[in-house]
């Protein structure tokens, strides 16, 4: 076949095209042009939580029919890897990106979830810091100053001196500050908008909470597979890499249905 002849042969394969669905805007874009509905914001939110990966609302793509598409795998490919603050958009890390505490985990993703939905229910972002330290206390405003047992989770002594320095914060009741959304909303942001990485909720429990019921599709909701980069930084010739590309190409299987949130 054709197919075999190129795979045989990838120097015949000249020219290639990448075809992406066409999805209008970005979230973060969207957010600027109109006020989100609750109704909405709960599909959007499902829908991240479904293909979640490094969140930001630049990087989620909007179609006229509220459909969500991740656009960039950012960070998170890898959880082992050394991030920073200031890599990405501060206002989006989790608190132990930013000061690099601990270990991180997949739930990094969850905080980054939460803040996005924060930021589409009240109109402006939640945690808007200038620098990584002034950030760090724009959260503890809100998640209140971590506990001794917390302090201790952490692997930098400075970071244990400098928390241990700080004024002692309450907690502050998130439903006083999403005083005009549904009790099921804030739940959900209590669940993701914690310190400790270890407590947050993780993508399938998020999925659980009612917020979330009257979109299920549980039998869809399958656990994504660990990222393959064992090629990611390998020196190939040319043709090589055009008959990996080929290969993949051939391989693809796409969702069978078109709705489903892809990356």
């Amino acid at each position: 076949s054709r197919h075999q002849n190129l795979l045989c042969n990838p120097a015949a394969l000249s020219r290639s095209y990448l075809v992406m669905p066409f999805m209008g805007t970005d979230l973060g874009k969207l957010m600027k042009m109109e006020k989100l509905s609750e109704d909405r914001i709960q599909f959007l939110v499902y829908q991240m939580l479904r293909g979640l990966k490094d969140l930001k609302p630049g990087n989620l793509a909007i179609n006229p029919d509220c459909e969500l598409k991740i656009l960039d795998f950012g960070l998170a490919r890898q959880a082992d890897a050394e991030m920073t603050g200031y890599v990405v958009t501060r206002w989006y890390r989790a608190p132990e990106v930013i000061l690099n505490w601990m270990h991180y985990t997949q739930t990094v993703d969850i905080w980054s979830a939460g803040c996005i939905m924060a930021e589409m229910l009240l109109g402006k972002p939640l945690f808007k810091g200038n620098d990584h330290l002034d950030q760090l206390r724009e959260i503890m405003k809100i998640t209140g100053t971590p506990t001794a047992d917390f302090v201790l989770k952490l692997q930098s002594q400075d970071a244990r001196n400098y928390i241990r320095s700080l004024p002692k914060v309450p907690k502050k009741d998130l439903s006083s500050i999403f005083s005009k959304v549904s009790p099921n909303a804030v739940c959900v942001l209590e669940k993701m908008l914690l310190l400790d990485p270890e407590s947050r909720a993780s993508a399938s429990e998020a999925l659980e909470l009612p917020f979330f019921s009257e979109f299920r599709e549980v039998e869809e909701e399958t656990e994504a597979l660990p990222y393959d980069q064992t090629l990611d930084n390998t020196d190939l010739p040319l043709e090589q890499w055009k008959r990996h590309t080929f290969t993949e190409i051939l391989t693809f299987r796409p969702p069978r249905d078109s709705k489903e949130t892809s990356l």
